[in-house]
């Protein structure tokens, strides 16, 4: 798992690995006067690291790994905080707050924040084949831009944000694409089937095929390679490398028993508590949302960033004084020569009216209204534009 925190002895309070965990967490902590032990468990070898660039900038090669490093040696050292990497967290006891590791150490805690992060989904066939990969750690993306080098014939499943940009980034070095999804355009679950159509008639202008509606029933391999991925119509495309990008489940496993209460993630209060000290942020926490009353789970980089120092303020106040944490959502893809950017919701039901510019022209403004209000606002390179038109969102259009 990605990582999760706690600091022993007591009086501890707790950080996260990758974006909830460092910087936000322990800064908010130590800025808000925290001044005991403070540890930071990942399961990772590498310190925290960001991972939007993994799928454009590292696996293209324009980044080499030290450039997605979140914090350097020395600004762990001022924040007094003690790094235990190679750490899998395999339990916890909320009664006892204690904290366990695969290694059987136990870190006792008082105050713990859990930034775990997600896992990917993984078909049920073809993972065991040489050149099918998912794409999640800077480990993972370093071995799949190794194979990239010799030219692969590439067939990426799963036409999400992940998906879409590592099909930019593969297409962007001249490689052979293709893109798989049952939905009938790429990001059609993001952001709804028109500006999706958009998207797909990006890639299709850059050079990648595409199949959409389409299930993959199956891979080929020889020698233990493979070679083709099958689609429910009986064609085959030809693949040196696969990547499997279908989505990712919340990293809970290891708290099954501890008391924390699960379902989509960690399900919090909208304070972002889960128990007694114990507090979650980023892509594993599921907290009713002030807004809507709705529960929600954000996959978002600056969600990360956000609830991770919503949960350290909390984590650290006195009764009464815990604050609910309520954002107006933002996020971005980059692909090719585009930005796209969102600000609230964009359901893929919701009625879409472009309000500023021209979407022949790729740069326009669209707003998206459900119930008759405005809930989401997305700008295709117009990240002005955008900003102008975030105060048209209501306050249902957070959650």
């Amino acid at each position: 798992m990605g990582g999760g925190v706690c600091g022993p002895p007591r009086p501890p309070r707790g950080g996260g690995g990758g974006a909830p965990g460092a910087p936000p967490a322990p800064d908010a902590l130590r800025r808000k006067g925290f001044t005991g032990t403070l540890t930071m468990v990942g399961e990772e070898l590498r310190p925290p690291y960001d991972r939007p660039p993994l799928s454009k900038q590292v696996l293209a090669g324009d980044w080499e790994p030290h450039r997605s490093t979140l914090r350097q040696d020395a600004d762990i050292q001022k924040l007094r905080m003690t790094l235990r990497l190679g750490c899998r967290a395999t339990g916890l006891d909320t009664a006892a707050r204690v904290l366990t590791l695969a290694d059987g150490d136990r870190l006792a805690y008082d105050g713990l924040i859990i930034a775990t992060g997600l896992r990917p989904r993984r078909l049920p066939f073809g993972h065991d084949l040489a050149g099918v990969h998912v794409l999640r750690t800077l480990d993972e993306t370093l071995t799949l831009r190794a194979q990239l080098s010799a030219g692969p014939r590439v067939v990426v499943i799963g036409a999400g944000f992940l998906g879409s940009e590592i099909a930019a980034t593969t297409r962007g070095l001249g490689l052979d694409v293709t893109l798989v999804d049952v939905e009938p355009t790429p990001l059609a679950g993001q952001v709804g089937t028109f500006v999706g159509g958009l998207v797909g008639d990006m890639h299709r202008d850059h050079g990648v095929r595409l199949c959409m509606r389409r299930h993959v029933t199956g891979m080929t391999g020889e020698n233990g390679r493979v070679t083709a991925v099958v689609l429910d119509d009986g064609t085959r495309l030809p693949a040196d490398v696969v990547v499997v990008a279908i989505g990712s489940v919340p990293a809970t496993d290891w708290l099954a028993g501890s008391g924390i209460p699960l379902g989509d993630g960690v399900l919090c209060d909208p304070t972002c508590r889960a128990a007694p000290g114990v507090y979650a942020a980023g892509d594993v926490a599921n907290w009713p949302h002030p807004a809507t009353g709705g529960r929600v789970r954000l996959e978002q980089r600056t969600n990360a960033t956000q609830q991770a120092l919503a949960a350290a303020g909390n984590l650290l106040a006195g009764p009464g004084e815990a604050v609910p944490y309520a954002p107006v959502p933002f996020g971005w893809t980059d692909q090719y020569d585009a930005k796209i950017q969102t600000w609230g919701r964009c359901p893929s039901d919701a009625a879409v009216e472009v309000v500023d510019g021209d979407p022949a022209a790729r740069t326009f403004v669209a707003l998206y209204k459900a119930g008759g209000r405005v809930v989401g606002a997305l700008g295709w390179n117009s990240a002005r534009a955008l900003r102008e038109y975030r105060g048209h969102l209501s306050e249902n259009s957070a959650a």
